[in-house]
């Protein structure tokens, strides 16, 4: 999970590149405790920002730079037992019909879960 996070923030990091190719690290975190927890920060002279910290079973984090046409972008993100979950103005948000479609499909139960609840299995 932390791979993907910091290969998340890197992606940030190709985009912005173009801006100051001479841009310097002003400040590096990277810490890692016995129990497993992480902090992970940086920040550059080119306004590109990324932090991140959590542990074995979750992490949080955000980034920030700017876009090649002078727009600041940021999102943040938490990654635990309920999945990846980012946010942020130019985080894609799921259509409302996706959310329609599992919402209905949560509510109408397969034919399989279905005879499972209403008829529980016999035992003889």
């Amino acid at each position: 999970m932390f791979k993907f996070i910091v290969a998340f923030a890197l992606v940030g990091l190709v985009a912005a590149d173009h801006i100051n190719k001479d841009a310097q690290t002003k400040s590096l975190i990277n810490d890692v405790a016995p129990d497993g927890s992480f902090k992970y920060a940086f920040d550059t002279t080119n306004g590109i920002a990324v932090q991140e910290q959590g542990n074995a079973l979750s992490a949080a984090g955000s980034a920030q730079w700017v876009s090649p046409e002078g727009a600041p972008v940021s999102f943040s993100y938490t990654a635990d037992e309920n999945g990846y979950q980012a946010a942020g103005d130019y985080v894609p948000k799921t259509p409302d019909y996706i959310i329609r479609a599992i919402e209905w499909i949560r509510a109408h139960p397969s034919k399989e879960q279905y005879v499972e609840q209403v008829a529980p299995p016999r035992r003889f």
